[in-house]
């Protein structure tokens, strides 16, 4: 048996989607680093780029095994094409695999426990589900739909790496060009092609349009988490104190409260510091707000006490750290949403404000490079 035919056995085995999948998770999970590094973006151009010419070979070819006449063409490459095409689902599994376990790492550093669940959930819903899709992968409109998301997610986060700002505006941007790429796949599948009429090209676009609209409902609802901005680390302390290159937190721990970073509960009346650590993206200097909140108990809902602007600049692997300071708390519940200026949430400290117990404070203090 020779080797091609070897491999070509071993590509018809019914674990092979399983290894495929599995594999490009792997990969993304060793790999990927940081939303900017340049070689892990241009990695997932090149994810984008094969999947949407496979999708293209798809809509052409199909994926039935080579007839003998189609193997007589006079183009060595045409037949390579043909005697592929039973391997093109295989092949895109992988690349959606990739792609998928890519942004649910990145959109996941980004998500909060709000609304920016839905999307992130959505990720990871597909990445699991994209085991199963093998025998589903000769559909144009769901090959068409995954590919708009696909590039969607991808220009999300990559639009405002490159450009160095955030907004709506880029958000649009992103999605626009999400859209003409996404048409453009599918006018070259029916480009041509005297397998298929122009006609049926409208209802294989659809789906991924509708699916890109849904996705932009998404954003204004803040249900889109605010990558490439991430929240390294979070928490309330009794001062706060700049030497150097580190940050000292001072906070209250007892010696059986090891694990402690951050105090909470924390006595009434007394100053409390909220200090964060944003990261963003080399080039990206930005604004977030500290958004302060208040509730007497958990029967009423929290209403806003106060907004103070922090302007942060990227590049910092352990993000960019900053501190509002409110001079007294009222007993209750308080926390403290790290927003971007478009509102979108990116962390979140909570803590309980009680009237001091008799137990005697123990400060210690964590230093934050």
């Amino acid at each position: 048996m020779s080797p091609l035919t070897k491999v070509q056995s071993l590509l018809t085995k019914p674990f092979m989607p399983a290894v495929c999948f599995l594999s490009g998770v792997t990969y993304d999970t060793l790999t990927l680093t940081r939303i900017d590094r340049l070689q892990d973006n241009l990695l997932l151009m090149l994810y984008l780029a094969l999947l949407g010419v496979l999708i293209v070979l798809t809509g052409r070819l199909g994926i039935a095994p080579a007839e003998a006449h189609e193997l007589a063409h006079p183009s060595a490459v045409a037949r390579l094409l043909v005697r592929a095409r039973p391997y093109y689902p295989m092949a895109m599994q992988f690349l959606l695999g990739g792609l998928f376990s890519a942004y649910a790492i990145f959109y996941s550093r980004s998500a909060t426990l709000t609304g920016t669940v839905i999307f992130l959930g959505l990720l990871v819903l597909l990445l699991v589900g994209n085991e199963f899709l093998r025998d589903r992968l000769s559909n144009l409109r769901l090959l068409v739909g995954l590919y708009a998301l696909v590039c969607f997610s991808f220009f999300t986060f990559f639009l405002p790496v490159m450009i160095g700002w955030l907004g709506t505006w880029v958000f649009l941007l992103g999605a626009g060009l999400s859209v003409v790429v996404t048409l453009r796949v599918v006018h070259l599948i029916y480009k041509d092609n005297p397998e298929r009429t122009a006609r049926e090209a409208l209802p294989v676009s659809v789906p991924g349009l509708a699916l890109i609209g849904l996705l932009v409902g998404f954003y204004f609802l803040n249900w889109i988490p605010p990558v490439p901005l991430s929240m390294k680390f979070g928490g309330m302390y009794r001062e706060v104190q700049r030497q150097g290159e580190h940050f000292l937190l001072t906070y209250d721990r007892q010696w059986y409260e090891a694990w402690k970073r951050s105090e909470n509960p924390f006595p009434a009346n007394e100053p409390i510091y909220c200090f964060t650590a944003v990261f963003a993206p080399v080039a990206l200097d930005t604004t977030v707000y500290h958004q302060w909140y208040f509730r007497p108990n958990s029967t009423k809902p929290y209403t806003h006490a106060d907004r103070i602007p922090i302007k942060i600049s990227g590049g910092r692997e352990g993000g960019y750290r900053a501190y509002s300071f409110k001079q007294r708390l009222d007993p209750g519940d308080w926390r403290v949403d790290v927003e971007t200026e478009d509102g979108r949430v990116v962390g979140r400290v909570s803590v309980r404000v009680a009237e001091r117990g008799e137990q005697p404070a123990v400060l210690r203090t964590l230093a934050y490079e």
